[in-house]
């Protein structure tokens, strides 16, 4: 029998959509992460970072509260969409997992604790390493994110239109902080280690059934713009995917480093901390796409030899990142190069002109230029490029909500989503993707990182 919430679940819902997220940068994250533990859980020093129980304990509660407020926005979110796009079959659908999710974390049983094992959660670490640590670092606001532009509750009101309801979330916001707690040494009971994993699992769970989301919600608008008649989407349903797939970013990344933390005997290597690498080599990750992107640049149009890559980067610039991240953005970015060219200068070509790959470090970003000669695009096109579900690609696919289940693995040219997403990836954690076009020539983007890694989440 199929899940369906009931309407006690989506007052539920209802209540929790009325507090705002509460963003974290991802130098938090990693300082959350990486502290060594003290006691019987020192690491071994080529393992990386291993967490203590009370500090994923810690990280376990933030998430359970943190979560269900993420999930109940995009329920919400996804109801009051305009024009009869929420009635589509397969936006029910993604709905539908929101909710689920959402009622598997609230309901979740957790464990009864001793007042002292409270209390000794409940105590700060206060200095480490002769430093005051009782706080995370503080964040910075992203210079290329408006204010509000990602922010998911309404500014004034708390769903009564009474217009309190963004202050008592303000407050409620203030108590749920990501820092670091104290870990003592002394054994924790197996209540404590036995929630975590209990959480960890719930969050795996999550996490597969919403694989699918990206293409499920694609699929919605492919069935809204057929039954409308519809060759664009407006700019409430543009600014609603922003908001939508940028709040689905930050949940998978708070997911998935919690889960990547539980476990991070998986990962043998010390520069991890979960799924942030403390060192990400820039000028390996962009080989790594330059190659995938010929590769599916040869197989799409039968090449023998695609277009040549030239990759200009100092070989040891490290920096603070998620590499499946900045793959991801990489190969979107090149893969609609590459395509350019060939589709410009035509399959038969016996060479065609080189794409350049320029990596260059500043005080602030590291910004990678990706520049083609693949015959630019139009000034009046532009802002189409920013725009889901448009692509310049004669026939957009049709689209299984099974097809392409994994965010990195796409198709040569496909439904319009990789520049969006891409840069929602790069806005997420205080950078930016920007694109400069000559028509007639060829077209420049602009990757900026952020490499200070201290700006917050743009949900606020």
């Amino acid at each position: 029998m199929s899940w369906r919430a009931s309407e006690r679940l989506m007052e539920t819902i209802a209540h929790y959509a009325n507090f705002p997220a509460t963003g974290v940068s991802l130098r938090q994250m990693v300082q959350f992460g990486e502290r060594p533990s003290t006691g019987t859980y020192r690491p071994h020093i080529t393992m990386g970072y291993l967490t203590p129980p009370g500090t994923l304990f810690r990280a376990s509660q933030f998430l359970s509260e943190e979560l269900p407020i993420r999930l109940a926005h995009r329920v919400q979110d996804l109801d009051n969409l305009p024009d009869g796009l929420n009635e589509m079959p397969s936006i029910r659908k993604v709905q539908e997992w929101y909710a689920q999710s959402f009622e598997e974390l609230v309901t979740l049983p957790r464990p009864s604790l001793s007042s002292e094992v409270r209390e000794r959660l409940m105590r700060p670490a206060r200095r480490i390493n002769g430093v005051d640590q009782r706080l995370l670092s503080q964040t910075t606001a992203n210079p290329s994110v408006r204010k509000g532009q990602y922010q998911s509750a309404p500014e004034h009101t708390n769903g009564n239109g009474n217009g309190n309801g963004h202050e008592v979330g303000r407050r409620t916001a203030q108590t749920r902080r990501y820092y670091y707690p104290a870990d003592d040494g002394q054994d924790w009971p197996p209540e404590l280690n036995a929630y975590n994993k209990r959480f960890a699992e719930s969050l795996e769970k999550i996490k597969r059934r919403h694989d699918g989301v990206v293409t499920t919600v694609a699929q919605g608008i492919l069935e809204w713009k057929r039954k409308k008649q519809r060759m664009q989407i407006d700019n409430n349903i543009q600014a609603f995917l922003d908001r939508f797939y940028m709040s689905r970013i930050g949940i998978r990344m708070l997911i998935g480093q919690h889960i990547a933390l539980l476990d991070q005997k998986q990962r043998p290597d010390p520069n991890y901390v979960g799924i942030i690498c403390t060192k990400t080599n820039v000028r390996e990750l962009a080989q790594e796409a330059i190659d995938n992107a010929r590769f599916v640049c040869e197989d799409h149009y039968g090449l023998f030899d695609a277009p040549k890559v030239q990759l200009i980067c100092q070989p040891n610039i490290n920096f603070m990142y998620v590499p499946g991240h900045l793959s991801h953005m990489l190969f979107e970015t090149l893969k609609n190069s590459l395509r350019a060219v060939v589709e410009t200068h035509g399959q038969d070509m016996e060479e065609f002109p080189v794409t350049k790959v320029i990596v260059a470090e500043g005080r602030e970003d590291i910004t990678i230029k990706v520049s083609d000669e693949g015959g630019g695009i139009p000034r009046s096109s532009i802002p189409l490029v920013w725009t889901y579900m448009y692509t310049t690609v004669d026939q957009t696919p049709s689209l299984d909500p099974d097809f392409n289940q994994s965010d990195f693995k796409a198709p040569m040219a496909g439904f319009g989503y990789g520049l969006p997403i891409s840069r929602l990836y790069a806005r997420y954690f205080g950078g930016d993707l920007k694109l400069i076009s000559m028509e007639g020539y060829g077209t420049d983007v602009y990757l900026h990182l952020n490499r200070l890694s201290s700006s917050s989440e743009p949900l606020q």
